[in-house]
């Protein structure tokens, strides 16, 4: 596989691979990297660059502040609750 040795990608990626994988994923990335060196040969002198192939126009709401809901309305679906608040389980041991 020329440009680069599965082995060495294999352990910087952490992965122990089998015969038969080191042979599927070295094939898949020989294909993606002769992908990459297709693209880099493309000519894109002159192109403004961009971020999406289409042009794309963020469509915000004004943001303005409405009612909330009523703290009982809120609570009243919660499994527990402490005084006013949502008793929510332990994350953090």
């Amino acid at each position: 596989m020329a440009g680069f040795d599965i082995d060495r990608v294999a352990h910087l990626a952490r992965l122990d691979l089998t015969d038969e994988e080191r042979a599927t994923f070295g094939a898949q990335l020989e294909t993606i990297v002769a992908y990459v060196d297709r693209i880099a040969g493309l000519d894109v002198e002159g192109l403004a660059p961009t971020l999406h192939g289409h042009n794309v126009n963020n469509i915000f709401r004004e943001d303005a502040p409405v009612e909330g809901l009523e703290t009982e309305v809120v609570l009243a679906n919660a499994p527990a609750r402490i005084d006013n608040e949502i008793r929510m389980p332990r994350v953090v041991e």
